[in-house]
């Protein structure tokens, strides 16, 4: 991966973003954390957007993006044009949404995920390619509804 990972979070999903950001240190990959730093109570679109915009600017390469249920973070994600964010918590969807879906945006929750089933699907999420093919048609049409 040439360019880093962007990582956000909200209080919920403080925790459990501090995991993965020790798995990514361990791994020696690169990242950009976008906050929060604390456990103290913050909204997680403020947290998404920053992460997200780094992503669309091309400044990173996906994002990885933790809230307490990953439903409110995902939906902030998936406002920002240019994000295909998804929800996950099993290791089937973390690996399909890349090869199907070209999802650049990984969204976990620390109240739903433990440590280490979210680096299983961190792995995965980061290490499978988009397949392409047929799929491109689709990737197409989503950023065409993000465009009307």
């Amino acid at each position: 991966m040439s360019k880093p990972i962007a990582l956000a979070a909200d209080h919920g999903g403080y925790e459990l973003k501090n995991a993965v950001k020790q798995h990514l240190d361990e791994l020696g990959l690169a990242y950009v954390d976008f906050g929060t730093n604390s456990p103290a109570s913050v909204d997680y679109p403020d947290m998404a957007l920053p992460a997200c915009k780094a992503v669309v600017n091309g400044e990173c390469d996906k994002a990885l993006l933790f809230c307490g249920t990953v439903v409110g973070i995902s939906m902030a994600a998936n406002k920002v044009p240019g994000i295909r964010a998804c929800c996950c918590s099993d290791a089937f969807s973390a690996e399909f949404t890349r090869r199907h879906n070209d999802a650049n945006a990984l969204c976990m929750g620390g109240r739903v995920v433990g440590p280490g089933l979210a680096i299983q699907l961190v792995d995965l999420f980061l290490n499978t390619e988009f397949e392409g093919g047929r799929h491109v048609n689709r990737i197409a049409k989503l950023t065409a509804l993000e465009q009307r």
